[in-house]
């Protein structure tokens, strides 16, 4: 008889465990970056995460021997049932031991019945917990470590995932390149046009307006990206929350907005890659690493650069417009990387697989298709 046991969590000592368990599990893999403990422990609890204001969220651990051998949560998410379709419920943070053959598939099946108990018809995974945090199971790229709010994964977990029934829903693409190298010409000639159009705005956000600027960036975020495979629009609270978090990495040389007659109409957020400076802390802000990170990013210095979102406002996509906009920001930022920051490469993503535009974008002289990140979905 299997001593396997799967079991909820339900205090805060389990949810310790639950967060611990990837030192066993990535304890071998030099690609795998120590996430903060206490920022995984701020996403699981409620009260402090305002995702739980419209999600319902279960974690569980299997155990073998009282040790921990693997971990998965289940969501459901009225915002997810809003804008991607009745009875869709996600499960992710999926983690199994190496040699361990039977807890993934308990797990699996541990959070599928979970979901149909609450009605759920469809499920989407791996989504931890929300597409906003780190969606997609790394199905290439494994040797590079990710960078900053992208995960990691074991190769295996492909097989295991599909092996219970799960087939692909959508892939998204993470583009990497040398940002030493300048744009292509006629990208060149497209920024230096936009340059001399009095109709053009390129600016730097302004941190001492932060709540202003971020909710500008919302404004366009949820424009651009509405009609978007996946797309779930971040409260108020939740924006405040991520902004509370994102603040102290948030350049205002990396951060752009564009404005088009005078009228917000595009922009990207770029940062440096902060897994360079948290790798070493081991997942630990405390007693010592929070001063070392204070200080680092006081003058980063990083070897990569990530842009995790940009938008263009949908009345001026699919034009020249659209193209022009954003080859200034990516210029722009690409410049200040370089000399400000001591960047020599950039990861764009992640991009949905079928979104023509920016994928067109991103296809600059010299990048490379580095990361894949898939959606799996079953019928429940």
């Amino acid at each position: 008889m299997s001593d396997l046991v799967i079991r909820p969590v339900t205090t805060r000592a389990d949810r310790k465990r639950f967060v611990d368990l990837v030192w066993d599990v990535y304890k071998d893999d030099p690609a795998w970056v120590p996430p903060l403990k206490s920022e995984v422990m701020g996403l699981l609890t409620p009260g402090e995460n305002p995702w739980f204001e419209h999600g319902e969220a279960a974690l569980w651990l299997a155990e073998r021997g009282g040790r921990p051998v693997g971990r998965i949560s289940a969501q459901v998410d009225s915002l997810v049932l809003e804008h991607m379709g009745a009875g869709t419920g996600n499960w992710g943070m999926f983690e199994v031991l190496d040699g361990e053959t039977e807890a993934g598939p308990a797990l699996i099946a541990t959070a599928e019945q979970w979901l149909r108990e609450r009605g759920m018809t469809r499920a989407l995974g791996p989504i931890s917990l929300s597409i906003w945090d780190e969606p997609g199971l790394e199905i290439k790229g494994f040797t590079d470590p990710p960078t900053v709010m992208m995960g990691h994964h074991r190769p295996a977990y492909e097989a295991l995932v599909e092996a219970a029934g799960y087939a692909k829903a959508k892939d998204l693409y993470c583009y990497a390149l040398d940002i030493r190298v300048p744009l292509e010409p006629l990208a060149q000639r497209l920024i230096e046009a936009g340059k001399r159009s009095s109709r053009i705005r390129l600016r730097e956000v302004d941190k001492s307006r932060f709540d202003e600027e971020a909710a500008i960036i919302l404004g366009l975020l949820n424009d651009a990206w509405s009609d978007n495979w996946g797309f779930v629009p971040l409260t108020p609270s939740e924006i405040a929350y991520a902004g509370k978090k994102l603040k102290p990495i948030i350049f205002e040389d990396l951060v752009v907005i564009c404005e088009v007659d005078g009228e917000p109409a595009s922009f990207m957020i770029t940062m440096p890659d902060i897994n360079e400076l948290t790798r070493d802390l081991n997942g630990r802000l405390f007693p010592f690493g929070w001063a070392k990170l204070l200080w680092r990013l006081r003058r980063p210095r990083v070897h990569r650069m990530r842009v995790p979102l940009m938008g263009v406002a949908k009345k001026h996509q699919g034009g020249r417009l659209a193209g022009q906009l954003a080859f200034m920001m990516i210029e722009y930022c690409r410049q200040n990387s370089v000399d400000n920051y001591g960047a020599s490469h950039g990861e764009f993503g992640w991009v949905l697989e079928d979104n023509n535009g920016m994928l067109a974008i991103a296809d600059l002289r010299g990048s490379e298709r580095s990361k894949i990140y898939r959606i799996y979905e079953k019928a429940l």
